[in-house]
């Protein structure tokens, strides 16, 4: 990853860079956008970590927010008529129990998730923009498993790993709006390429009123989805998980 990511850096900064100098050049007002929201998400999939065995998740809302330590999510935007810079941060401090198996009788995991994702996009019609990002993925896990052993009896296994990557990705993003107050948005992207994960994609999508030039709302879904795996043995992480959920934001028009 250390190979790849200052060549992925200088092609963003190549990319966007004359863009937005044409937009200065030609006077283009920006207009910005601050959106605190909230994610109630659920997860399933799998994560493992060292030489313990891959536990499976499966939680709904309810069960994670029972457990969330800690979170914050806050989206922001500048824009013009043609250009678009987004910036996405998430992050989670969450302890959560695995799905039991015929081997492991119980297990919780522990993890502290950070996703930062910051994208250019181009309108290349009026309702439709396309573009690419860099996703930063920070996780920090830690596994508690009791299983059973051969001959009888149970025995508990622990560890924990931390693992930082970025994956490159790709973005389209269509929107509309009626009479400057309902506001409709779809996105979506993927990326990873065996970069950082071997494959990551993302899907949302939100309905929103325009309450004045100042204030938005909108409600929505979205579906993160995360397949990485890197290492072996002792340095072996293994982090396969879809994360879901309705979306409730915010929005500050400046």
């Amino acid at each position: 990853m250390r190979k790849h990511f200052p060549l992925l850096m200088v092609l963003l900064v190549i990319g966007v860079t004359p863009c937005l100098a044409q937009e200065t050049g030609q006077d283009k007002k920006w207009k910005f956008l601050i959106e605190p929201y909230m994610m109630f998400p659920s997860m399933s999939g799998e994560t493992g970590i060292r030489n313990l065995p891959a536990v499976e998740v499966d939680a709904n809302a309810g069960d994670i927010f029972s457990k969330l330590q800690f979170g914050a999510m806050l989206y922001l935007e500048a824009r013009t008529d043609k250009w678009a810079i987004t910036s996405d941060l998430l992050y989670m401090d969450l302890n959560q129990d695995a799905t039991p198996t015929t081997i492991i009788n119980a297990a919780e995991v522990s993890a502290k998730q950070l996703g930062y994702e910051l994208a250019g996009l181009y309108r290349l019609a009026p309702f439709l923009e396309s573009g690419l990002g860099l996703r930063l993925n920070s996780i920090s896990a830690e596994l508690d498993i009791t299983r059973n052993v051969v001959g009888g009896g149970t025995e508990t296994l622990n560890g924990s790993l931390s693992r930082t990557w970025i994956d490159p990705i790709l973005i389209t993003r269509a929107s509309t709006d009626i009479n400057d107050k309902w506001l409709f948005i779809f996105r979506g992207d993927f990326g990873g390429f065996g970069i950082g994960s071997i494959f990551t994609w993302q899907v949302q999508g939100y309905v929103g009123y325009r309450f004045s030039k100042l204030f938005q709302t909108s409600i929505g879904y979205r579906i993160i989805g995360i397949d990485y795996d890197k290492g072996s043995g002792e340095d072996r992480f293994r982090y396969d998980m879809n994360t879901f959920g309705p979306n409730i934001r915010l929005g500050f028009n400046l």
